[in-house]
């Protein structure tokens, strides 16, 4: 089997309501359907970024963990 994922960041105004982020998704998700994909999921991906030390440990920054949404599809 083949897959495809894809980043999924919904990008909202402060008066967007979810209605927008559900629009944003059925895009991507129509595209990639047409393209001869078949919608899985969509996951949650986790991540660290590297902390710096700083110069001689001023400034330094701790890492960090992150999470992005990713959307997954297969080949139909």
């Amino acid at each position: 089997m083949t897959y495809k994922i894809l980043p999924f960041a919904a990008q909202i105004n402060r008066e967007d309501t979810s209605a927008v982020v559900a629009q944003q998704m059925q895009t991507i998700i129509d595209t990639t359907v047409a393209e001869g994909w078949e919608y899985q999921r969509m996951d949650t991906v986790e991540t660290t970024v590297a902390g710096t030390n700083g110069c001689f440990g001023m400034g330094a920054q701790p890492a960090i963990i992150t999470s992005y949404s990713v959307l997954v599809f297969k080949r139909a």
